[in-house]
């Protein structure tokens, strides 16, 4: 009677149910009931990974013939559609039966790739995967991209993430401007261009890490959540470079209607490159949430972060990560008193998180600074870098006046 049950289920509730369970555990479904057997062969989204087929034998040979008998066996078998092509697996390595795949999923419309090769070297990308011309995802990991001549764009893509791959310069640049529908960008550690030249009027979202000389936007007036990280310190030749110019102006010229940043690594010593203005020439009124990463030994880079809080009048969060383990060679000294406090009015922040301080001079004017800038603050939360000298910092902030009746100070043990 159960068996009954299981074989007179309607069509779209059997599919419901396949598509929560995993290739390998879908394919079992086979031997429920002859209305089932084949049914896992319709699946639009076909995912290989860990899940899919865990293998313990440390014999890449082994690892190798498993993966390509499973993927083979699924694809030789599937009938339908396939809108989703997912290929991850810890042991994976870059073979050439990947390209055979690929250009079976290039005749099958597929709408979302995902290739994630976690071992060895860079997997070149053949050409096939540039005729997935209905590809509204791409993700790739390890992989070296060389897009041919004929290639002129994915024109359905929303979601870019390349993460660990090599890309050349000019080839970067028109692989982003001939997406025109790209909402979502992340590029994390890249190799092959060095100059970021972001060019996608459709931009949303845009989160990247890596290492690169400059950055700059053009036609990205959509662009809200931007979250980015220079992993390599900003040297003094840079500085002299950009003398007479102004990477924070030139960063925030084409983003009128950011909402959400995040100044990860050394990002924050590159925006402080060349001419600081006390404020923006024009203020990020929708920025809400912004976040920090900042040495506070380093004149500039405090000037910087004022002139972004002087600029976001409609600020709610504020997050601040020091950078203590750096000195800088000339410390210029900056009294917050002398800058007072009204120039740079903070009337909608409610939240602030300061974390990783030593309890400097610089760090605790900061704070004093903030504290009276705020007068709708809710809660400060204040984290050391260590238990060393905390009791007088925790005396210190006691001391603080705030422009809040009803701000809290929460102090956490490093």
């Amino acid at each position: 009677m159960e068996l009954d049950k299981i074989s007179n289920l309607p069509g779209h509730v059997i599919d419901q149910i396949l598509s929560q369970l995993s290739i390998k555990e879908a394919v079992k479904t086979s031997i429920l009931s002859s209305k089932w057997r084949f049914k896992w062969a319709t699946l639009p989204h076909l995912v290989f990974d860990n899940q899919c087929f865990p293998v313990s034998s440390q014999d890449q040979t082994i690892v190798k013939n498993k993966l390509v008998s499973i993927v083979d066996h699924v694809l030789l078998l599937h009938n339908g559609p396939i809108y989703k092509f997912k290929l991850s697996h810890r042991d994976l390595l870059g073979i050439t039966d990947i390209d055979r795949w690929i250009l079976h999923l290039s005749r099958c419309s597929i709408k979302e790739f995902v290739l994630e090769i976690w071992k060895g070297q860079r997997y070149k990308m053949p050409s096939s995967l540039f005729l997935c011309q209905n590809l509204v995802h791409l993700e790739l990991f390890n992989c070296f991209l060389k897009p041919p001549l004929t290639f002129k764009g994915f024109g359905s893509l929303k979601s870019l993430d390349l993460q660990h791959v090599t890309l050349a310069q000019d080839l970067f640049e028109s692989l982003i401007s001939s997406c025109p529908l790209l909402e979502r960008l992340t590029l994390m550690n890249f190799d092959g261009f060095a100059h970021l030249n972001i060019n996608a009027p459709n931009l949303q979202y845009f989160d990247i890490g890596g290492v690169f000389e400059d950055i700059s936007f053009e036609h990205t007036s959509r662009l809200a959540v931007v979250a980015i990280g220079l992993y390599v310190n900003v040297g003094d030749d840079k500085k002299q470079v950009y003398s007479n110019s102004s990477n924070l102006l030139k960063f925030f010229v084409h983003l009128p209607l950011i909402r959400r940043l995040e100044v990860q690594s050394y990002f924050l010593k590159y925006l402080a490159v060349g001419i600081l203005p006390g404020r923006l020439p024009i203020p990020c009124v929708n920025l809400n949430y912004l976040s920090l990463r900042i040495n506070f030994n380093d004149s500039e880079e405090v000037l910087t972060a004022l002139s972004l809080l002087r600029s976001s009048p409609n600020l709610q969060e504020l997050e601040v990560l020091a950078r203590p383990e750096e000195l800088a060679a000339v410390a210029k000294v900056i009294n917050f008193q002398e800058d007072d406090h009204s120039s740079c009015t903070l009337n909608q922040l409610q939240l602030v998180k300061i974390f990783g301080i030593s309890g400097t001079q610089r760090e605790l004017n900061f704070i004093k600074l903030v504290l009276l800038a705020s007068p709708v603050l809710e809660r400060m939360t204040v984290k050391p870098a260590s238990i060393d000298g905390s009791w007088e910092l925790v005396k210190e902030l006691l001391r603080f006046r705030r422009a809040s009746m009803i701000a809290e100070v929460i102090y956490l043990d490093p």
